[in-house]
Formats: structure tokens, C-alpha cells, sequence
């Protein structure tokens, strides 16, 4: 048994700082798409809480976590504002912002993984849930900002966020105490993640060149 109540655990803490990020960096993402304010709120609400909201579909995981908190659901919509009220700071801070994204994506990927362990489904299908948690929103927010979900590219994402939860779901089986789990699995995801970045470690690509077919001759 998870020995960690999830109201007062590390990862509930977590969570927060992560909605905020997860919804700030949509806003910058719609702000060069040139959104109006609406745009930029429901964007940063659908990035942060989309991939939570498809797994609990998914898995038949009601009330979804934002009916159940809706002060997650007032976070993802104050955060944007806030990034509106600080465009110019934040949009020279790549460095931090690409830290706050990676702190999302390890983040919903334990939490993803702790509700689903939750419902005491296997532990496959737990691996899966934090993948959906932490990679749908991202994917929600690059489709509806028209570019190709940074999931789909090259670039280590999805891989970190399986191997987050492989590692975090470890745990469970071992019984591991949870808060000291939760914290040694964060530090694995957020620096394999910031060094898969560092060092442009890529997946190796699949490119096929149909040639066209030659004309014949008359």
C-alpha cells in the first residue's frame, strides 16, 4: 500500500508548481500565435489539465480532478494572466521555462501514475496512465497551436515520461515509502529530462524517401 496521503503528499505540492508552469507556458505558446485573452486562458487550462482529464475518461476515474479541486482549474486560468502581465520577463527566460516544462511533464507523469494505482489496475496500465497525464496536454496545446506535437519529434519527451513512470511505479510494488520514492523519482525525471536537453540526446529517426517512378518511354 502507498503509505503517502495524497492531500498532503510531496507530489500534491508538486502538482501546483506544475499546473502553473504547464498553463504559463501555453500562455507564451498563444501569445505567438496572437491569441486574444480567452484563447490564452483556455489554452493554458487545456494544457495543464488535459492529459489528467483524458486519463480519468480512460479509466472511468470520476469526478474528474479538476471538478473534485476546482482550484486546480482557477490556477490554470490565473497562471496565463500572469504570464500576460509578465511577457516581456518571461519570454527572455527560456531556460527556465524549458525547466518548468520539464518539472510538468515528470510531475503529471507520478500523478497519473498514483491515481491509477489507485484503482488497483495493473501495473502496465499504471505505466500508462502517467504517460497519457504527462504528454496529452502537451500534445492538446501544439495541435491546437497548429504545430507538431513536440511528442511526435525526435527530441526525448514521451521516453522520459516512460521511464518516470516505470520508475515510479516501482515503487509500489516494492512498497517504498512514499515520500522518499516520489522525491528520488522526481530528481531521476527532471535530470534525465534538463540532460536530454543539455546534450540534444535524440530518438533515432525513421526517414523513408519513396523514389518517384521513372517515366516511360514512348
Amino acid at each position: 500500500m502507498w503509505n503517502l496521503p495524497p492531500s498532503d503528499s510531496v507530489l500534491h505540492l508538486l502538482s501546483w508548481v506544475a499546473l502553473a508552469a504547464q498553463a504559463m507556458t501555453a500562455a507564451l505558446a498563444a501569445g505567438r500565435r496572437s491569441m486574444d485573452w480567452m484563447g490564452v486562458c483556455l489554452l493554458g487550462a487545456i494544457t495543464a489539465l488535459g492529459g489528467g482529464t483524458l486519463r480519468d475518461v480512460l479509466l472511468g476515474h470520476y469526478p474528474l480532478v479538476w471538478v473534485e479541486r476546482p482550484s486546480y482549474l482557477a490556477l490554470t486560468v490565473l497562471a496565463p494572466f500572469v504570464t500576460i502581465a509578465m511577457a516581456r520577463l518571461v519570454h527572455r527566460l527560456t531556460a527556465a521555462f524549458l525547466l518548468l516544462d520539464a518539472i510538468g511533464l515528470v510531475v503529471f507523469t507520478m500523478a497519473g501514475c498514483d491515481v491509477a494505482w489507485q484503482m488497483n489496475v495493473p501495473l502496465g496500465i499504471v505505466i500508462v496512465a502517467g504517460v497519457i497525464t504527462g504528454c496529452a496536454g502537451g500534445v492538446l496545446r501544439d495541435v491546437l497551436c497548429n504545430d507538431v506535437p513536440l511528442l511526435f519529434r525526435a527530441e526525448l519527451y514521451a521516453s522520459v515520461s516512460l521511464l518516470t513512470g516505470l520508475v515510479y511505479a516501482t515503487g509500489f510494488a516494492l512498497n517504498a515509502n512514499g515520500e522518499l520514492w516520489t522525491a528520488m523519482t522526481f530528481l531521476f525525471g527532471l535530470s534525465f529530462r534538463l540532460l536530454a536537453i543539455r546534450y540534444k540526446w535524440n530518438m533515432p529517426k525513421f526517414v523513408f524517401v519513396a523514389e518517384e517512378p521513372k517515366e516511360e518511354r514512348k
